[in-house]
């Protein structure tokens, strides 16, 4: 089975993506989901999190306050560092055990694992090919505003806290285009599919 890696920027499409290839019949996995899994009340990497980053980070009903950890985060890089290695082993474990249980079931030639750090944690390596969703810069800027309700400011911080996406697309497998719209996406999703299947040998 192929194992693939699905990585971009904060708000370049990686999601829309993401979908289009679920509708398409590839599993697919994202990893934010499984980080929020991860961090449900009581489980040991909140513990760890509420240690590293203050009892303020869980909210009264036992619930991590993702908000005030971005806030956090993403003023202290060295508190972003130590959350990313409470994280980031937990969650590859994670994408490990689900592509394991997609290769025993045999059920498609291929898989795919979204993750916006993939390639700063050192998790891409892990994969056969690596997909790379790119678009502007102030095209993410204004999605992340747009999603988020922040301003450009602190829009321009988080983008900037990951490695840039020019960067990203020269280690990429293959780079999607998402600077236009979710037709041309679509078309775009339809040809990785067929490009992903004629790698898997299908």
């Amino acid at each position: 089975m192929l194992r693939v890696g699905l990585t971009g920027g904060i708000a370049s499409g990686k999601s829309s993506l993401a979908a289009l290839l679920s509708e398409r019949g590839i599993p697919v996995i994202d990893s934010d989901a499984i980080a929020r899994d991860l961090v449900a009340p009581g489980s040991e990497a909140l513990s760890e999190i509420a240690r590293a980053l203050g009892s303020e980070v869980v909210v009264p009903d036992g619930s991590l306050d993702r908000k005030r950890v971005g806030q956090i985060v993403f003023a202290d890089d060295a508190k972003r560092n130590t959350l990313e290695k409470i994280l980031h082993p937990r969650i590859m474990a994670e994408q490990d055990r689900w592509l394991n249980r997609i290769e025993k079931a045999g059920d498609s030639p291929v898989a795919v694992v979204e993750a916006a750090l993939m390639i700063e944690s050192g998790g891409a390596k892990r994969f056969d090919l690596i997909v790379v969703v790119d678009c502007g810069e102030d095209q993410q800027i204004k999605r992340f505003m747009e999603r988020t309700g922040m301003d450009e400011a602190a829009a321009r911080a988080r983008i900037e806290a990951q490695m840039p996406l020019s960067e990203k697309v020269k280690l990429a497998d293959r780079v999607v285009d998402n600077r236009g719209n979710l037709p041309d996406l679509a078309a775009e999703a339809e040809s990785l599919v067929q490009w992903l299947m004629e790698r898997a040998g299908k």
